[in-house]
């Protein structure tokens, strides 16, 4: 396939996809549907932005560690001013689905229990995750502790 859309010149080279399917997912996610053209036209249904920011936060919340690269897609979504708010109906079924312990999260706490979260992690371990997955430094694109703290809240 990559070597018939011009993208190799190997014609045994080959790519591939993993798919995680969630078999019991939460309920409330919104849809949207993008049409790439990009090499091949592909129509793609897939979460809408609050929802994509309902699972980052979820995932954040409830994962026994944390990972850089969830911080640094919380930051990228956040720094975007015309993200939207998080899909909190879709973030309040998951945490009950994972069995969260706190309170739901509304509109007016859900910034609260992120930073809460995200505050004592150590910065070099998170740097040291995601440098690995970026073209760019990620002190010269703003990705720094002090700017996250600044897009949370």
């Amino acid at each position: 396939m990559l070597h018939e859309l011009g993208l190799s010149p190997h014609r045994s080279q080959v790519v591939a996809v993993k798919l995680e399917v969630d078999t019991n997912p939460p309920r409330g996610a919104g849809l949207s549907t993008s049409v790439v053209t990009r090499h091949v036209v592909l129509q793609l249904q897939h979460h809408d932005r609050a929802s994509l920011l309902a699972g980052k936060i979820h995932a954040l919340l409830q994962r026994p560690y944390l990972k850089g690269r969830d911080i640094f897609d919380l930051w990228w979504y956040l720094s975007n001013p015309t993200w939207p708010a998080p899909n909190l109906v879709l973030l309040n079924n998951a945490l009950q689905q994972t069995g969260w312990p706190g309170e739901s999260m509304t509109q007016t706490n859900w910034k609260a229990a992120i930073h809460q979260r995200v505050e004592p992690v150590v910065w070099d371990h998170v740097m040291l995750d995601v440098e690995p997955f970026l073209e760019q430094d990620p002190v010269a694109i703003g990705f720094t502790k002090d700017r996250l703290r600044q897009v949370i809240n």
